[in-house]
């Protein structure tokens, strides 16, 4: 196990110890210019270039001035720069603020006002421009850094901003270096485990965004964690894509320097079946949608297919279900059903992974629950879905299944050297080095999570015999009927996306009312694609979400869902919306997450119409 004391001397004695193993991966036609190593359609940096270049911005921002702790904004997606100035920023003994590209000016200002953010890095001219316009109410900040520079018309009153593209602060770095050659060890010798190294801003979904204050050490904790279970080795490959300013993709961005994870990274959505079939990776995280955006497309795929495909497909499935129980049971397979499987991983399973590149070995799913099906399907496909569970202020992970101990439709067991705790309430307490120092500028908020060195999640909870934690839903999400029944939403708004792929946003309610109902918003690319199929091309979204062929299809997967409900937990009227909910009206926080509160403000005429004078019983 690598001994270090910060992410930045873990990613130091990386560089040293195999200069020579590829580190970070990126596409060629998006890195000609600056990889030192070109291998067909993918750059590659080795550990020795990635310490190289690290130590350029590090001391690039030393030359400016930084200081340690000095908080260094990043404002970008998912890129490799991103990762560069990352582990740059923490090597000069800064801390990161991580802003969401898609934050709006509001959120920007509160963001570098609040962190005191000295530095700005920014993806290009247009966020640069947007944060120098508010640059009067930013007095911390003195320098914006381009990762793609373009110029820009200066606003006024930014005139004292100093404007850098990255490549010029790495080359102020190399100067820098040159005329203080201890320099740079010094300042990586000087951190600490109890030096703050990122600064996380929670979602917002019940008011203003809380600064979560992470350590180095927590970090090294994940790293240390990892590596304890035995997860991952030297021939495992990570394909990146997941937003970096999340504390989700944070952490996977971590691993890369701890356990010496060879990784690729671009967050280009629309390229992500590209990358898979370009890096080939062993392992690769996402969010539950993703996963239920392929389920969904498979189906339809076989559907189109004929009868004969559906046959294939149903006999597949079956088959591995039976496989996928044996391995969980830890029984042999008969000579018979280990014939079937032969034949139904040729017709269709190995079709299903080579989707993924073909050299995938687990998948880590996280941030919101999944579907329990979507699960057991990739896994008879040979796919394993491990998921997962952890807070901004745990350090994105605390809870996780393994590879020789997972339970389907738990978030697994708890990471070494973590202890759960369900309240009386139901609510989960966690307590390990991975738990946040706390909220910066906001001690009424850190008082109030943390007790005793147990962070208070807000989550409602179950842990059986064997450890495994269930959640069920968030405390402040629960809804109470009128019928004093208590309802979780999320449990049902994951279930109904699972079931229907036309489903693009669904909100359940019900707090203080006799019966649930729903609002549901449509994936226009899915419904639009079945329009067509149904001769209604032509109509746009507004009027598909009051086509009646549309409500009755979305009636049939709330009927399933409701077959496996208990009463007051069925759905008995829904809405669908002609547009999404949207972050610019305050219904989404910055990571997409929906604000209840919010929707059911701006949609209250609709859902009180769902009541008045209706008969519907629990």
């Amino acid at each position: 196990m690598l001994k270090a004391r910060s992410i930045a001397d873990a990613l130091r004695s990386r560089s040293r110890l195999t200069p020579t193993v590829p580190a970070l991966l990126g596409p060629a036609d998006l890195h000609k210019g600056d990889a030192r190593q070109i291998e067909g359609d993918v750059a590659v940096w080795n550990w020795a270039d990635t310490g190289a270049r690290v130590k350029r911005i590090a001391c690039g921002l030393c030359s400016l001035g930084i200081e340690m702790e000095d908080r260094v904004a990043i404002l970008s997606s998912t890129r490799l720069e991103w990762v560069f100035a990352n582990f740059g920023v923490l090597s000069a003994g800064a801390a990161v603020t991580a802003i969401y590209p898609n934050s709006d000016d509001e959120s920007c200002r509160f963001i570098l006002q609040d962190s005191g953010a000295r530095v700005l890095m920014a993806e290009n001219a247009r966020q640069a421009e947007r944060i120098a316009r508010m640059a009067k109410d930013l007095p911390d900040l003195k320098v914006i850094v381009l990762f793609d520079f373009e110029a820009f018309a200066r606003p006024e009153g930014a005139e004292n901003l100093k404007i850098l593209s990255l490549d010029e602060l790495e080359a102020q770095g190399r100067a820098y270096g040159e005329a203080h050659p201890e320099a740079y060890d010094e300042r990586v010798d000087a951190i600490t485990p109890q030096n703050l190294s990122t600064l996380i801003y929670t979602s917002g979904t019940t008011g203003k965004p809380k600064g979560v204050e992470l350590i180095h050490d927590n970090w090294l904790y994940i790293g240390e964690s990892v590596f304890e279970l035995r997860l991952l080795d030297a021939r495992d490959l990570q394909f990146l894509w997941l937003p970096l300013s999340h504390v989700f993709g944070s952490m996977l961005c971590v691993l890369v320097a701890y356990n010496g994870v060879t990784t690729a990274v671009d967050g280009r959505i629309d390229k992500i079946v590209e990358n898979l079939a370009r890096f080939k990776p062993t392992f690769m995280s996402a969010v539950p949608r993703i996963f239920e955006k392929v389920y969904n497309n498979i189906v339809k795929t076989v559907h189109k297919g004929g009868k004969l495909a559906e046959r294939a497909f149903h006999f597949a499935r079956a088959v591995g279900r039976e496989v996928s129980a044996c391995r969980r049971e830890g029984k042999p397979l008969s000579i018979k059903l280990a014939i079937q499987y032969a034949l139904a991983d040729k017709l269709v399973f190995s079709r299903i992974r080579k989707n993924f590149g073909g050299s995938v070995r687990f998948f880590i799913s996280g941030s919101a629950p999944i579907n329990r099906d979507i699960i057991e399907f990739f896994d008879v496909a040979g796919l394993l879905i491990l998921e997962g569970y952890g807070l901004t202020e745990s350090t994105a992970a605390s809870v996780f299944n393994r590879l020789d101990d997972h339970r389907f439709g738990t978030v697994g067991p708890a990471m070494p050297n973590t202890q759960i705790r369900i309240g009386s309430d139901g609510e989960i307490f966690l307590k390990s080095r991975g738990i946040m120092r706390g909220y910066h500028n906001n001690p009424e908020a850190t008082e109030a999570a943390l007790c005793d060195g147990w962070f208070a999640t807000g989550d409602i909870g179950e842990l059986d015999e064997q450890g495994h934690l269930t959640i069920t839903d968030r405390k402040k999400d629960l809804i109470k009927t009128s019928g004093g029944k208590y309802v979780a939403p999320q449990r049902l708004e994951a279930a109904l996306q699972g079931i229907c792929p036309y489903i693009a946003q669904i909100l359940i309610h019900g707090e203080r009312r006799n019966f649930c109902t729903a609002l549901i918003t449509l994936d226009e690319k899915e419904i639009t694609s079945w329009a067509r199929e149904q001769g209604m091309g032509e109509l746009d979204m507004a009027a598909l979400a009051k086509h009646p062929q549309v409500q009755a299809l979305i009636q049939q997967s709330i009927d399933l869902l409701n077959q496996s409900l208990a009463r007051f937990e069925t759905i008995k009227k829904f809405a669908i919306l002609p547009e999404p909910f949207t972050e610019a009206r305050g219904e989404l926080t910055a990571s997409l997450k929906v604000k209840r509160k919010a929707v059911e403000a701006h949609y209250r005429e609709i859902l009180d119409a769902f009541y008045d004078g209706s008969l519907a019983k629990e």
